[in-house]
């Protein structure tokens, strides 16, 4: 009977001899309360009723949600909801040991990390405007990293990522933005559709200025066109004037006549094609002796350009 006692005792003890760490986890051992070693994961062996198991410490990666308020230089209360990822230093003897230790249980621990982080924010926060937040998240990250991760590396740990999910303000604060970004959006539509008129005006002034310049063009060319015309015209009357004064001249006739034949085929021209209905004519002698002398100047050029 004695003897099973013995051997249940001694199995008892045998078991006790061997602890089992999980991956991802690092066990530290103390004896009599004093730190002792480590057990790294897997199967280890320590001194039954002497070496106690003091605390089984994560080495994976860990993450915290928070959310707390700041209030800004001019007062406004921000609302920050925000989310850390930090995992321990290394694997260590030293850095398990400060993480075993540095703070008396888990609890603890996450106050001052929560307390650090909205700290850290609240300080920031509190030297800037309300409308400068919501443009300085990167900054504000930025600025809570480098604080919280030289504090964390004191501790035994190291920030793997600080994330702010969302900057709130107050309702009124978010009603008066509301109205900004609305009266922003009003004018910018309307200083759009002051540009899109400008552009339509300029354009339409531009398609007008290029319609009078092409009219302009097309009737300079007609004008050269219409002078070129009479040119030729006169020139052709000039031509028929000199072929039929020499052929009046060959037929010993005045060529004078050919003039009075061209004076009275103005009038007859003048009489189908005139709009009005009444030709007043100078029938004087004076008028009748300078028309003549006229025509007679005009048929001596036809004869010089006919004998040229």
């Amino acid at each position: 009977m004695e003897g099973a006692i013995l051997l249940g005792i001694g199995f008892l003890v045998l078991i006790t001899c061997f602890v089992s760490v999980k991956q991802g986890t690092i066990a530290v051992i103390t004896v009599f309360g004093k730190y002792s070693r480590i057990m790294k994961p897997g199967l280890n062996f320590k001194l039954p009723f002497i070496q106690q198991i003091y605390k089984r410490i994560s080495i994976q990666n860990r993450s915290v949600e928070l959310e707390f308020q700041a209030t800004t230089i001019d007062q406004a209360n921000v609302n920050f909801k925000a989310m850390l990822l930090f995992a321990v230093y290394n694997q260590e003897e030293e850095t398990i040991k400060n993480v075993a230790f540095k703070f008396m249980d888990e609890k603890s621990f996450m106050q001052a990390l929560i307390r650090t982080i909205e700290g850290s924010i609240r300080s920031f926060v509190a030297t800037k405007k309300q409308a400068e937040i919501l443009s300085l998240r990167t900054e504000i990250v930025s600025e809570v990293k480098g604080q919280l991760d030289h504090t964390l590396e004191g501790w035994g740990f190291h920030l793997l990522d600080l994330q702010l999910n969302d900057i709130a303000f107050d309702d009124a604060i978010m009603r008066s933005m509301a109205q900004v970004v609305a009266s922003n959006n009003l004018r910018a539509a309307a200083e759009n559709e002051g540009q899109a008129l400008l552009i339509t005006k300029t354009k339409a002034a531009e398609a007008e200025g290029n319609a009078i310049k092409i009219a302009a063009e097309a009737e300079k060319v007609a004008a050269q066109l219409r002078g070129q015309g009479v040119a030729l015209f006169r020139e052709e009357v000039a031509k028929g004037m000199s072929v039929a004064a020499k052929e009046m001249q060959g037929a010993n006739l005045d060529a004078s006549f050919i003039l009075f034949s061209m004076w009275t085929e103005s009038i007859k021209h003048f009489a189908e094609h005139g709009k009005g209905n009444t030709i007043f004519l100078d029938g004087s002698n004076d008028s009748m002796q300078r028309s003549i002398r006229e025509l007679m100047s005009v048929a001596k050029g036809a004869k010089v350009e006919a004998s040229k």
